[in-house]
């Protein structure tokens, strides 16, 4: 581990100014990705900005839309009763992260700027083209049972790791950011970016934005929504899949319709032909088993990823039939 410079702020503005001088500085809330990826040779900063005296912390509904700051705890703001009873997919999708220890200490900030899991770019002496542009991706034709569906390219198929962005992603949230050129609002939709022939630049923020917070508009279909998680094993895992809807009932048929899907894609993937199969018709059987068709439809599976498609159908087939109340 490469020693690197240490300083802490009380003030958003400041935090700005010093990472965005060095071109190798970088921020800190809960540390708990930093530390793995500085552990993983992934990430070798010179410079570690501290902001946890930032007054970025408050959970609070302000006319109708959630406010959270960025060094908000996990688990305060999965417990946050605003959240659950407003934003039940945000609530559900935190406490379906990490384990109990890591939601005490990890950042809102932080879990949207979390690296991949993707093992050819954790471990330093694989090539990765996230990690070393133009070095390859050996998960094309490697051990690939994590990878993207959707979305990925020739030079990159490794999936986001982060639930909450999924969750996010379904309730049309937006990331506030701090940077030298002032504030900006970036719609979760446009924050993450698909890896194309740069893999190495995954999000919209340009070197010294801070995210300050999140903004989440409450509607009918944020309060009926939900987070479904498939992985492994019960705690502490990553998703293989996961899914996030949002939706409302218009008179027995599907009004108003969001929905995100995680494990499958560098990015919270969204899919726009899935929910034109919802919108308007009744929540049966068969509108259902559209709707999942149409999500799959022109998936990419690799050697050890073809079970993807087939999980993610039945992950959005359940997600669906409980929220039509249908069980």
């Amino acid at each position: 581990m490469k020693p690197f410079d240490y300083t802490r702020t009380a003030r958003a503005s400041e935090a700005v100014r010093l990472v965005a001088a060095r071109p190798g500085a970088t921020f800190v809330a809960g540390g708990t990705e930093l530390l793995n990826l500085v552990r993983d040779r992934a990430l070798a900063p010179d410079l570690v900005v501290d902001i946890n005296q930032v007054p970025l912390s408050g959970i609070e509904l302000r006319d109708g839309t959630l406010h959270v700051g960025a060094t908000a705890r996990m688990r305060e703001v999965a417990e946050h009763p605003v959240v659950r009873s407003g934003f039940p997919a945000l609530s559900e999708a935190l406490l379906a992260s990490a384990s109990p220890q890591i939601r005490n200490r990890a950042s809102i900030g932080g879990n949207l700027m979390q690296r991949t899991r993707c093992w050819y770019y954790r471990d330093a002496g694989s090539p990765c083209n996230k990690r070393e542009p133009g070095s390859g991706c050996p998960a094309i034709t490697g051990q690939n049972r994590w990878h993207a569906i959707h979305g990925g390219s020739r030079h990159c198929i490794a999936v986001h790791p982060s639930d909450l962005a999924v969750a996010l992603s379904a309730l049309q949230a937006t990331v506030v950011v701090l940077g030298p050129r002032g504030e900006r609002s970036i719609p979760l939709e446009d924050f993450y970016l698909l890896p194309g022939t740069t893999p190495h630049k995954e999000t919209a923020l340009r070197h010294g934005e801070l995210i300050t917070g999140i903004t989440v508009p409450g509607s009918r279909s944020a309060r009926h929504s939900r987070y479904l998680k498939l992985r492994d094993r019960a705690t502490f895992e990553f998703a293989v899949v996961s899914v996030a809807a949002a939706l409302t009932m218009e008179g027995g048929e599907v009004g108003d319709v969001h929905l995100a899907f995680g494990g499958i894609a560098p990015r919270p993937w969204r899919s726009a032909e899935a929910e034109a199969a919802l919108r308007g018709r009744p929540l049966t059987d068969s509108t259902i088993a559209s709707a999942a068709q149409a999500l799959v439809s022109g998936a990419q599976p690799r050697e050890h990823n073809t079970f993807k498609v087939e999980l993610v159908r039945r992950a959005l087939t359940d997600i669906l039939t409980d929220l039509g109340g249908r069980r």
